[in-house]
Order: structure tokens, then C-alpha cells, then sequence
């Protein structure tokens, strides 16, 4: 079937070309059900890590000459870029290109508004069976997804609201931090490499929380923060994506340096950056703390649009197409 979202500029339906999807649906449906061990073994660290070294670093990408091609496939901006389009001549010097965002990615003024961590697909819904995008069980296990032995932060978040953004090859892989606030905790939890193409996600089912992940708790109700509660920021490796790497930078990209607890994060800016291909960002909120984009939730609900995601789980979720930085969300006690 299609798999469509909606361009949020335009409020058009788009269908999306999903990427290595005859794969993905023939790895999760055959080799899953016929050949569990294989299954296992396709979706763990060292086979990811192979699969990202030939196709982005390996003698591939050494020897790749239609660089040129893959830009113009991508439609890659020069407008955007910081560094020329010359100089992005690897797969994974495009994958890992920066951005002018100061300028090409506006963010609001209003210091109560949440933005978008990633260029990408976004889906919203509730852990609160009632609230009217109670979505339990769908995409990922609470507890599993924080980690078994973060108790703590299962109580606060288990009836809260989150947000799945969705990145694609072609997109900018920095993530960007969504909220302002003091890191009150950081880890990873260790995990397979399971695909993040919706087909994949619909097939497995809380896939997020089965993959390698790392997991940024964030305090927002401090001094200079967005004062939306605490805020979960989980990063989620995907089938190829061997690295995430914390790379915090205070102004534009200057100076990075990990992410850790006790550092106090400005709102819009870089965090994290996948290496290589995509994946996914999940965001998590305390229940009542944040109001989501009234046309993200009513996109979601889209009679017009197929999507993968209602097939599979039998309720209207479709896709947002979002820019990093964009408004998503505000908080509803500033």
C-alpha cells in the first residue's frame, strides 16, 4: 500500500518512495517468521555496522563517482549547506553535512514553544487512556523504551504524551535540542538495530524500544527553561546506523562537546548527529504538560491520506513533514 503524510507548508499529501522498503518488508515478514536466528543476526551491532561501512565508508564510498547524482537525488540546497556542494564529494560527507540553521531554520520567540528536534516525519499520541490520541502499545514499551531499571522516570512519563520524528536518508542528520533545560540525566541502553521504515515498525511493533538508544532527561522548569516539566530526548539507532554522536554546540556548530548531566542546553541548538542513514527521535512529556500544533493533530486524522501506520494499527496516525527548529509544541504553564 501507500504510504502518504502531509507537507506541512502546504498542507498537501505526499507520497512517500520508502527507502530499501521490498527488503525491509521481505526481512520482516520471510526471514523473521521462517529463519529466526538470521532474523536476529541481520538486526544486530556488527552486521549494521558492516552494512554502514560498505555503503557509506567502505570501498564503496571511496570509490563512488556520481556524487553529483546523489546531491541532485537528494535535492540537496547550496543555499542551505555551510560548506560548498563541491566539497561533499562521499556518501558520507552528504550524509553529515551541516546547515546554515541560524537562518534556513527559524526558530519562535516565544519561550514556551517546543520545536522540532530533526527534519523529519512527525506522529504524536498519549500513554493516558484518557486522552483522545491514547496510542499505548503502539510504537514502543514505556518502561522497556527508559530502560528496565529507570524506575523513576517510568512514573513520571508512563501517562504522558510523546512525539516519534521520523528521519529519512535524504534528510539533515543533526539533531537539535527541542526544549531548554538542565540534564538531570544521560544514558544508553544497549539494543538491536532493528529497520525504523514504518512497514518494519508496524511488523515488529515497539521497535524503538528494542534498539540501541541513548536517553536524555532534561528539567525544563529551571531558570532560563521552557518550564514544560521533564522532558525525555531518546536518540534510536536504526539498521545501519552504527554511531550516535553527542556533539553540543552553543553557537552554531563551534566547540562541540558531549552531553552531559548537570549542563544546562539552550533551546534550537545542535545535540547529536546520527552517522550514517536515519533513524529516529522519540520525545517524551510529563501527562498534562504540553499542548501539541493544533494542524499536526489534525493531520493525523487525515480521511484522504494512506498510511502504513493506520493500516497496521488500525487508527488514523498519519505523518507530519517537519523542519528542525519548527514549532510543534508549547507548554501549557509557562
Amino acid at each position: 500500500m501507500k504510504h502518504q503524510y502531509i507537507e506541512r507548508a502546504t498542507r498537501k499529501i505526499k507520497t512517500e518512495n520508502l527507502y530499501g522498503d521490498k527488503a525491509v518488508r521481505f526481512l520482516y515478514s520471510s526471514v523473521k517468521e521462517s529463519s529466526p536466528w538470521l532474523f536476529r543476526q541481520l538486526t544486530s551491532a556488527k552486521i549494521s555496522w558492516l552494512l554502514g561501512y560498505v555503503n557509506y565508508r567502505g570501498f564503496l564510498s571511496g570509490r563512488m563517482k556520481e556524487y553529483l547524482k546523489l546531491q541532485k537525488n537528494l535535492a540537496i540546497s547550496a543555499e542551505e549547506c555551510l560548506e560548498p556542494l563541491e566539497t561533499l564529494d562521499t556518501p558520507q560527507k552528504i550524509f553529515e553535512r551541516k546547515i546554515c540553521y541560524w537562518y534556513c531554520r527559524p526558530m519562535p520567540n516565544d519561550p514556551a514553544a517546543i520545536v522540532s528536534p530533526a527534519d523529519s516525519k512527525m506522529i504524536f499520541g498519549s500513554l493516558s487512556e484518557t486522552a483522545n490520541i491514547f496510542i499505548k502499545g503502539k510504537y514502543f514499551d514505556c518502561e522497556e523504551l527508559l530502560g528496565g531499571n529507570k524506575r523513576t522516570w517510568f512514573r513520571e512519563f508512563e501517562k504522558g504524551d510523546f512525539a516519534v520524528f521520523r528521519l529519512t536518508p535524504e534528510k539533515y542528520h543533526y539533531n537539535h535540542t527541542p526544549v531548554a533545560g538542565k540534564v538531570v540525566d544521560f544514558y544508553s541502553v544497549s539494543g538491536d538495530y532493528h529497520a525504523c521504515n514504518p512497514n518494519a515498525v508496524v511488523s515488529l511493533v515497539t521497535p524503538y524500544s528494542k534498539n540501541k538508544r541513548v536517553v536524555t532527561i532534561i528539567d525544563t522548569d529551571v531558570e532560563g527553561g521552557t518550564r514544560a516539566g521533564l522532558v525525555t530526548m531518546i536518540e534510536v539507532v536504526a539498521l545501519m546506523i552504527g554511531d550516535i554522536v553527542q556533539c553540543y554546540s552553543e553557537k552554531e556548530y563551534e566547540n562541540p562537546v558531549s552531553v552531559g548531566t548537570g549542563m544546562f542546553l539552550e533551546k534550537g541548538q545542535p545535540k547529536s548527529l546520527f552517522r550514517p542513514g536515519s533513524s529516529t527521535v522519540v520525545l517524551m512529556f510529563q501527562n498534562g504538560r504540553v499542548r501539541f500544533a493544533d494542524d499536526i493533530y489534525a493531520n493525523m486524522f487525515n480521511p484522504m491520506a494512506e498510511s502504513v501506520y493506520s493500516a497496521g494499527f488500525g487508527k488514523a496516525l498519519v505523518e507530519t513533514e517537519v523542519m528542525v527548529r519548527s514549532f510543534i509544541a508549547s507548554s501549557v504553564n509557562y
